[in-house]
């Protein structure tokens, strides 16, 4: 017997939860609960990411280099395409999609962190290679990372789980 393609179970998938309408009730939960998700890991990616690396002033957390002027604006697109990917429903087959948009997000946090206050690029470069060499090569990790996370983002918006009902909200 042959196996049927991917694109033919979700088809066969589709059509068998396209036979239970989702009333309008249902359909404004799934938004609120995709929207509350979304905010909550736009927020968390913001407060995890910022604060470390002292673009959210703190207290606790300081800085030798100041804050460059692209930090800022690739930190706010880091939190708001997280936000995104977690705002999408996540496809009916388990597939290994979060592993980008981690990975991503961490390059993030090099990628903004004062480089003279990482310890691992203190470590392995010392202070003049850290200014010298890691800091011309932040901006190019920001713009990888954010590339990386709108990858992660479209390709789970195209391998949503999505029926003409579930998705007509």
């Amino acid at each position: 017997m042959v196996e049927p393609t991917i694109s033919e179970r979700r088809h066969a998938e589709t059509a068998a939860s396209d036979a239970r309408p989702i009333d309008a009730a249902e359909a404004a939960n799934r938004w609120g609960t995709r929207i509350l998700r979304g905010t909550l890991a736009g927020v968390i990616t913001m407060l995890v990411v910022g604060i470390p690396t002292d673009i959210i002033d703190t207290p606790v957390f300081g800085r030798e280099v100041p804050v460059r002027a692209w930090e800022l604006p690739v930190l706010i697109a880091t939190a708001l395409l997280t936000a995104a990917w977690f705002g999408i429903d996540k496809p009916r087959q388990v597939e290994r999609t979060g592993t980008p948009a981690a990975f991503a997000v961490v390059l993030t946090f090099f990628a903004v962190g004062c480089p003279v206050c990482n310890k691992l690029v203190l470590l392995a470069l010392g202070t003049s290679g850290a200014l010298g060499l890691w800091a011309p090569i932040q901006p190019i990790l920001a713009g990888v990372s954010l590339t990386m996370l709108t990858a992660a983002v479209i390709f789970r918006w195209r391998n949503r789980d999505c029926t003409a009902s579930s998705c007509a909200a």
